[in-house]
């Protein structure tokens, strides 16, 4: 009974804290609903068959302006973004932030989480914290952060630090639009979670921006090794079979 009585309280709690204004972050990406501006495409080839995948979903897509007075940096001071643990889930699973932006870690569940990155990108360690709680963290290195739970293995997530504030995420359909790009000289960056760093590195070019509604020419990204499946916990141990049995 005791138990039970805690549970509706945690549930209580994140029902609260949801109402309050928790909604989930959303990186500068495409769609119905993206704003007028610099656009393009990439196509996604599967690993192996090189067929063209029909998701080319979550390929984030940046410029860096050659001629800036000063670049993005870590110490410049940038609105927080929200990456929500909901329903056993990161939302969204890939939020792009430019490098040296807290993002907050709020915990819309009703049990407990831990989130964690150990494998490069930013390392932390926000230990145990319960419903409607929240913890926060400056991304300050350029790169992905891969995202875990301590107690539930198929939380996963990735945060990605760019060293800029133009930046989009492409839909499903590969189609991306990036607002508020100044005429000028750019390097086009690219990342995909399935692509090893040297084939993203092949993919920067030199572009030049010369209209807000410019089109770019396409991008074509290899899926060059699988998405990560298994992981280990926190400790560098496999996670414990009789803990994954609880409904928390």
């Amino acid at each position: 009974m005791a138990m039970r009585n805690l549970r509706l309280t945690f549930a209580m709690i994140t029902i609260s804290a949801v109402a309050g204004g928790w909604g989930v972050a959303k990186s500068n990406g495409a769609g119905k609903d993206a704003q007028p501006g610099v656009s393009g495409e990439a196509v996604v080839t599967a690993l192996g068959n090189h067929a063209i995948e029909k998701d080319a979903s979550r390929v984030v897509v940046w410029l860096v302006p050659l001629d800036a007075v000063q670049p993005v940096s870590a110490t410049v001071q940038h609105p927080h973004y929200r990456l929500v643990q909901h329903n056993k889930k990161f939302e969204p699973g890939l939020l792009v932030v430019p490098v040296g932006t807290v993002v907050d870690f709020p915990n819309a569940d009703p049990w407990f989480h831990n989130v964690f990155s150990l494998y490069r990108g930013k390392r932390f360690d926000l230990g145990l914290y319960q419903a409607g709680a929240q913890r926060s963290v400056r991304f300050d290195r350029i790169g992905p952060s891969y995202l875990f739970c301590n107690i539930h293995p198929e939380m996963t997530g990735v945060v990605l630090a760019v060293d800029s504030e133009l930046f989009a995420t492409t839909d499903k359909s590969g189609h991306y639009s990036i607002a508020g790009v100044a005429p000028g000289k750019y390097i086009l960056h690219v990342w995909y979670e399935n692509a090893t760093p040297e084939s993203l590195q092949a993919l920067q070019r030199q572009v030049t921006i010369e209209s807000a509604n410019q089109i770019l020419p396409p991008v074509s990204v290899k899926a060059t090794k699988p998405a990560l499946a298994e992981h280990k916990n926190k400790y560098g141990q496999d996670y414990d079979p009789e803990t994954l049995k609880t409904d928390y």
